[in-house]
């Protein structure tokens, strides 16, 4: 016990220390994390470090999907449903055939097992690939395609898989039945997801209390995948819907101090899940070299070379053809939805990056069938799998910014972001102007003091001049916007040396001093915040 958490912890450490060196670097933490997994893998004395599959498929993707459902727009995911669909649907099926196809004619295996593989290594995982779309400001739309394929691409991947597995294992398979199992999976998942969603709402508006409402937060992902996946399904859509419409529906229903904290709380949860989940993909390199050593070298390159090529170019393949030939075909399509240049497919085939979900369904694989004989190609699988990770996440991860700038695609969404901006400021003048009013009708309609009115009129009239300030984008005012937050900056460190003297002296109490100390904390992050965004 003591071992393994002497482990974590230095693994924690090694999670830190590589993502200050991707901060400094410019680099995507998970390709780093995953290289620096695979050193540590291979340093001597090191022992084996085998993932267990229950691990990331009960324990890591819940948390994981819901988050990403939670931040995702319901109104720009229903927008471009179908051509999430079309990636986390059709390019996944299109992926395994093509692998399946690809490995019985050229390496001669069974087509049922080469469906097993291809189920396993066809969803991307968008982590990564975000993450770099991001800070090269790719356009919304991009964005929102990848993060929106990226929640429901496993989904059909883990029932594909299987599917394909009781193929192999029992030696039949009935596509109708498939598909129907496939559909019922779907509407059924998506029915128990906004039941999740619905009643979890309810209940955290219930409990009133921030830290119960972020422990059920919490629970709310694995109550949503854990029931389905259990019945046979993914759990992956269930989670998905409930995050999504938690997402629309707890703005309103969600307290502020809980959403403060939850903030916080979950984009920390995040940073070590991910960060421990990459670099654990490069842990496997240890059990990978142990399991192939009976195999010849030649046979398992050539191997990994066409089923990371069959990989990368069968999405290509599928979203080529399907971006244009259907506005070609349908006029209609094309003038309420215009061809996207053609960068904008590239860059969409490019970022098929695989990651841990993968590996897991790749350990996840049962020693035997159902019939007592081994499961065939099982090791090979495994390394395969790795492969296909490797070069996809490591290389492909690796050169994306460099094909972004030679697409000439770094920086286009700017435009779109100052639109945004734009409308974030209308939003919040108009919020203010309308909170002035009600403050007006307050003071005549009721006996509320003067002296009450005066200093909330003179708060609204603060906020105005600061959103005056951010609409007048003059070089001018950006330098006196600049200024002002470096006085307010000093002014803060002012107050705090303050405090912390008369903490010292023993003029102000511990439990005082940590109340003024979290008003100050948060006038100083609005402050950083405000910053940050005139950054970018």
């Amino acid at each position: 016990m003591l071992a393994g958490l002497q482990i974590l912890v230095f693994l924690l450490a090694a999670v830190a220390l590589v993502a200050f060196i991707a901060l400094r670097s410019g680099v995507a933490s998970p390709i780093l994390l995953v290289a620096a997994g695979v050193l540590i893998a291979v340093a001597p004395g090191v022992p084996p470090f085998v993932l267990e599959p229950q691990f990331v498929l009960l324990l890591v993707l819940p948390p994981v999907i819901y988050i990403s459902a939670i931040n995702m727009s319901w109104r720009e995911f229903k927008f471009n449903l179908p051509p999430i669909l079309l990636l986390a649907v059709g390019c996944v099926v299109f992926t395994t055939i093509s692998v399946s196809v690809a490995t019985n004619w050229l390496l001669g295996w069974p087509l049922a097992v080469g469906f097993v593989l291809g189920a396993i290594v066809s969803p991307p995982d968008a982590v990564a690939p975000l993450a770099i779309a991001r800070r090269m400001q790719l356009p919304r739309r991009i964005l929102v395609i990848l993060e929106g394929e990226g929640l429901a691409n496993d989904a059909t991947a883990l029932v594909l898989y299987r599917f394909a597995v009781a193929a192999v294992s029992i030696g039949s398979f009935s596509l109708a039945q498939a598909g129907e199992t496939f559909t019922v999976i779907i509407v059924s998942e998506i029915l128990w997801g906004v039941g999740v969603g619905w009643t979890m709402l309810r209940l955290r508006r219930f409990m009133r209390d921030p830290r119960i409402e972020i422990t059920l937060s919490l629970i709310t992902p694995y109550l949503a995948y854990w029931p389905p996946e259990h019945l046979g399904g993914s759990g992956v859509i269930a989670t998905v819907a409930t995050g999504l419409y938690i997402s629309w529906n707890g703005p309103r229903l969600i307290r502020a101090a809980t959403r403060l904290q939850g903030v916080f709380f979950w984009d920390f949860f995040l940073f070590l899940i991910e960060g421990l989940v990459f670099l654990f993909t490069g842990l496997q390199a240890q059990a990978l070299f142990a399991r192939i050593q009976n195999h010849s070298l030649y046979e398992l390159a050539a191997s990994a070379a066409i089923v990371s090529l069959v990989v990368i170019l069968a999405r290509f393949v599928w979203i080529f053809p399907l971006t244009y030939l259907p506005r070609w075909l349908i006029p209609p399509l094309a003038r309420r939805d215009p061809s996207p240049p053609w960068q904008w497919p590239f860059i969409i085939s490019f970022t098929g990056v695989r990651g841990i979900v993968s590996l897991a369904a790749a350990l996840a694989i049962p020693l035997a069938t159902a019939r007592g004989e081994p499961f065939p190609y099982r090791d090979a699988i495994f390394f395969l799998t790795f492969c296909v990770v490797m070069v996809t996440l490591v290389v492909q991860g690796a050169a994306m910014p460099w094909i972004i700038r030679k697409l000439g695609l770094a920086k286009t969404g700017m435009e779109e972001r100052l639109v945004d901006r734009a409308e974030e400021l209308c939003a919040r003048h108009a919020a203010i102007e309308a909170s002035s009013a009600k403050l007006a009708t307050l003071g005549a309609e009721n006996d509320v003091p003067e002296e009450a009115i005066l200093t909330l009129g003179a708060q609204q009239e603060y906020f105005l001049s600061r959103i005056r300030m951010k609409c007048e984008a003059s070089e001018e005012r950006r330098a006196m916007a600049a200024r002002h937050d470096e006085l307010e900056l000093q002014l803060i460190a002012e107050e705090r040396n303050l405090i912390y003297a008369m903490l010292r002296e023993g003029k102000l109490k511990d439990e005082a001093r940590r109340r003024i100390e979290r008003e100050l904390d948060l006038r100083e992050a609005d402050v950083l915040n405000r910053r940050a965004e005139r950054a970018e």
